[in-house]
């Protein structure tokens, strides 16, 4: 597959991952600020939320490149760039460009590299 196709692809299942995919429960359950996530009412706590995001973003960029490192890069770099924008470390717009940024890096080490096994 095409190096831009690869890139735009993972671009577009980013945002379907983060604002088609991700149900409110899971937009304030993955935060663990939020009041609800003390969870003693039998709800999930917020790092299951969390993971579960970011497992979704992993999924996603395995099936565009076919690429384990990469679905493990993902789902950590996503894991963790969420919980510094739950922490409000971070802004929206700032988390959104360090996840562009992630996917750009993927490219960057395939041009040089090729697709991780």
């Amino acid at each position: 597959m095409e190096v831009l196709s690869i890139l735009l692809l993972m671009l577009a299942g980013h945002f379907v991952g983060d604002f088609v995919l991700q149900p409110a429960p899971m937009s304030s359950g993955k935060n663990r600020n939020n009041s609800r996530e003390r969870f003693d009412d039998g709800f999930p706590q917020w790092y299951y939320w969390l993971s579960a995001h970011a497992s979704t973003h992993g999924l996603i960029v395995y099936l565009v490149t076919g690429s384990i490192i990469f679905m493990l890069l993902e789902f950590i770099s996503h894991w963790l760039i969420d919980l510094l924008k739950c922490d409000k470390k971070i802004s929206l717009h700032q988390d959104q460009s360090l996840h562009i940024l992630s996917k750009i890096l993927y490219i960057v080490i395939i041009v040089f590299y090729g697709i991780p096994a």
